[in-house]
């Protein structure tokens, strides 16, 4: 059977040229989806042939431009409502039929998306591997003897078999990051809050965020965009805010790496090669690295298993588990059961531990916009983990399990294979609100280091644009032309205010430079001239909108704030001079650039 390209960028161009139909799309996927021989224990339950095409015939009333996921198959974690389908947490004995979707699984079916199924977990979403359900346990998509991750195991082994285009997850300590490095996807663990989680049985329901996985960076970043939005029924959604500097795309970032003495891999040196091979992937990509100590986040881990948090998984399930601990998993049952020894007064003691190492954290992350890890530091057979279920578990979780208790935004991004042909991953993680960042850089490293996604060997798809992103950088570009560049003389005025340099460029060839009198300092006025104007060397910075005002305010006359074209064709805020100035000023328009003039006159 040939193998299907389900990339959202392929699907939108099929369909868009009218080489493929919803419909079509379905009677496509079908054979594979009815197969009665689930090797690999994806699914938990599936929509019908029928029911499938009544979504996938309503879209048709739709143009396929009219909506960002236009007749996109996704596969949804059996703890997430979908209407028509029970919910198990793959537990048989706690199922219940929803009478409605959960929001997020709304939303991106109003989106355009088709729905296939509820896909296989470690029950009650407690493990990183996959093992843990009675649907029996999940295999890995390269070699079935090894695990798939967990606990959101169906929903990326679906996704990299070809089952599906993305698929969601739950992520309450790596559950939608673990699978993902297993399987050669991208994981995002958005920030909490973004995605709602009305209609998800909670885990920890004070950390549960839902995940996505995709294909690509880009399909994540899609996914996300529509599924977003505040939902007032959840007490734990809130609005999305602005992600400032967008380092994903800048031509330099800093990114943290942990200190050698905080990595772990576990005796795997395959692992350990291919994360610092993707480390000098990112140097070349513009990373300046800088020492991060992970001590700090490592202690917060340790809180969300081996202190009280672990009683929030009982309290999640409290009436279920005291009237059918028997139903449980053995693994599940002793983790959850043990939560009943903590005492209220534990909880308390561990929260003030970790607002302790929460500033300890935040002092790591000042100066970094965002940390690279690996996402897992090795990986195991199906047979070593089922020998050792709690400890081989535990390591797992080492660069994962701190992210919801510190409020952090995460992606894990596939960066290689070992030699053995397994996948490898690195994850980037940064602080609340930064997806679209993060989002953007996993993109550059993905592409960077695979030529495939999934695992079908289908090559990687052309760029998706992303539609309709509900998030907002809340920063303003400016261009400058003299004194606050790099070096110069009012610079502080810019790097105080928290201000990045994003490029050095120069203006549409429209303007004259003039060497204004007075100082110090010295400046220059650029103004725009109806016909015999240059270009001008410039440098776009960026800031955030609330320093923005504070910068403007200071702009002495005869200069202000206009709007400069550039080179390429766009436009930016800038720096320009009122006409009167330049009456006693000096032109210097031949010079090109301030910079070349203080240069050419010994400045």
């Amino acid at each position: 059977m040939t193998q299907l390209d389900l990339s959202i960028a392929t699907l939108r161009k099929r369909y868009l040229s009218g080489d493929l139909s919803p419909p079509a799309l379905i009677e496509e996927l079908w054979p594979r989806l009815a197969a009665t021989d689930d090797p690999h224990r994806i699914w938990i339950s599936k929509l019908g042939r029928e029911e499938l095409l009544g979504y996938a015939e309503a879209l048709t009333a739709h143009r396929p431009d009219s909506l960002p996921l236009y007749g996109i198959p996704f596969a949804i974690k059996d703890n997430i409502d979908l209407a028509g389908l029970p919910t198990t947490a793959a537990c048989p004995e706690f199922a219940y039929l929803p009478k409605r979707s959960a929001t997020v699984v709304q939303r991106l079916i109003d989106a355009g998306a088709i729905p296939l199924g509820k896909t296989n977990l470690d029950q009650f979403a407690t493990g990183l591997v996959g093992t843990r359900s009675p649907y029996g346990a999940c295999r890995n998509s390269f070699d079935p003897d090894y695990i798939s991750g967990g606990s959101s195991a169906g929903s990326a082994v679906a996704v990299a078999l070809g089952l599906a285009s993305f698929s969601l997850g739950t992520d309450t300590a790596g559950s939608g990051r673990v699978p993902a490095a297993f399987n050669n996807l991208v994981g995002h663990k958005p920030t909490c809050g973004l995605l709602s989680t009305t209609g998800v049985v909670p885990a920890c329901r004070s950390l549960d965020v839902v995940s996505v996985f995709a294909l690509t960076a880009e399909d994540a970043e899609q996914v996300v965009a529509s599924a977003a939005g505040y939902d007032a029924a959840d007490p734990f959604s809130r609005v999305a805010s602005p992600h400032g500097f967008d380092f994903g795309t800048a031509p330099a970032l800093n990114v943290g790496v942990p200190k050698q003495e905080n990595l772990e891999f576990f005796g795997n040196r395959e692992y350990e090669r291919l994360y610092f091979e993707t480390l000098t992937t990112l140097e070349a990509l513009g990373a300046r690295f800088v020492d991060v100590d992970l001590q700090p986040f490592l202690d917060t881990a340790r809180l969300l298993y081996e202190g009280p948090w672990v009683a929030e998984r009982y309290a999640a399930i409290r009436s279920f588990f005291d009237a059918h601990e028997r139903a449980l998993h053995p693994v599940t049952r002793k983790i959850v059961g043990a939560s009943k020894a903590w005492l209220a007064a534990d909880a308390y003691e561990a929260s003030y531990r970790l607002r302790t190492l929460k500033r300890a954290s935040e002092e790591q992350l000042r100066g970094v916009d965002c940390v690279v890890t690996p996402t897992a530091g090795s990986t195991y057979r199906i047979a070593e983990l089922e020998a050792e279920p709690i400890r081989l578990n535990s390591n797992l979780g080492y660069y994962t399990n701190f992210m919801n208790l510190l409020d952090l935004a995460a992606v894990a991004v596939p960066a290689g294979f070992t030699t053995a042909g397994l996948p490898f991953g690195v994850t980037l993680f940064a602080a609340a609100h930064q997806d679209v960042p993060l989002l953007r850089l996993a993109a550059k490293v993905q592409r960077a280091r695979v030529e495939s996604v999934g695992a079908r060997g289908v090559r990687m798809p052309p760029p998706l644009a992303v539609r309709d992103s509900p998030t907002v950088s809340g920063q303003v570009r400016v261009a400058v032309c003299g004194a606050h560049m790099s070096g110069l003389a009012l610079n502080h005025e810019l790097t105080n205010r928290g201000a990045r340099w994003v490029a050095t460029t120069s203006s549409a060839p429209l303007y004259g430079l003039y060497a204004l009198p007075g100082g110090p300092p010295r400046r220059p006025g650029l103004v725009r001239r109806a016909t015999g104007g240059s270009a001008i060397e410039l440098e776009i910075w960026e800031l955030a909108e609330h320093a923005f005002g504070s910068f403007v305010a200071g702009v002495p006359a005869p200069l202000g704030i206009g709007k400069i074209a550039l080179a390429d064709g766009s436009t930016v805020a800038g720096f320009l001079c009122e006409s009167y100035a330049t009456i006693d000023a000096r032109d210097i328009t031949s010079y090109g650039g301030w910079r070349r003039y203080l240069t050419a006159n010994g400045s």
